[in-house]
């Protein structure tokens, strides 16, 4: 799949930074690889504590500003640095943590097609949800806004998940994912998503 550039546009993009928007800016992200261009968006979902939604803990876990005695699942993310360069509340809110030129560190250990560190070619998106769990309406279509947007020129990103990506470590977005509507929302080629989604759709 060809590479898109990192998204420059007139009025929606300021240095990476989409104008659409709340701007949250976390310390933990690093340059991309020399010459790396963005050709992933990774899709994820969290919720802290699980299952929870609408408060202030995703966006202090990505500040390194959570604090882990608020409740008992919080000690395991203790001295946790991760960040992501989006997060899509329930309501279609979406926050942005890192700049669309800089690396996020939201994959982990990873590979897309061949490729290892997704951190490096990819965009992450967090959803607010739970693994398994459905997510809403104003979510996908937020979603979906954003997607149109980082496809600058018409090259088109390619689009996974979580678990498509960190096969038998992670799970997220998971079943409860509605990807035949984020398919054919976007329009896109079929080669832009992983092969089991086109196969199933």
């Amino acid at each position: 799949m060809a590479s898109v550039a990192t998204p420059e546009i007139a009025g929606d993009w300021q240095r990476g930074w989409w104008a659409r928007a709340r701007h949250c800016p976390s310390p933990n992200f690093g340059p991309r690889p020399e010459g790396c261009e963005v050709s992933l968006a990774l899709i994820h979902s969290i919720s802290l504590p699980p299952g929870i939604y609408g408060g202030a803990e995703v966006e202090q876990f990505f500040l390194n500003q959570l604090d882990v005695s608020a409740h008992p699942y919080f000690d395991a993310l203790r001295g946790m640095r991760v960040s992501a360069h989006f997060f899509i509340r329930r309501d279609g809110e979406c926050v942005q943590f890192v700049s669309c030129r800089e690396r996020a560190w939201h994959a982990g250990l990873s590979q897309w097609r061949g490729r290892t560190n997704c951190n490096d070619f990819s965009i992450g998106i967090e959803l607010e949800g739970l693994e398994g769990e459905r997510f809403e309406t104003a979510q996908y279509a937020r979603l979906g806004e954003l997607l149109k947007a980082l496809d600058q020129d018409g090259r088109r990103l390619d689009v996974a998940g979580h678990q498509h990506v960190s096969v038998g470590r992670k799970a997220d977005p998971g079943l409860g994912f509605d990807w035949a509507w984020l398919m054919a929302d976007l329009g896109w080629p079929a080669q832009c998503f992983p092969e089991e989604l086109v196969a199933s759709s």
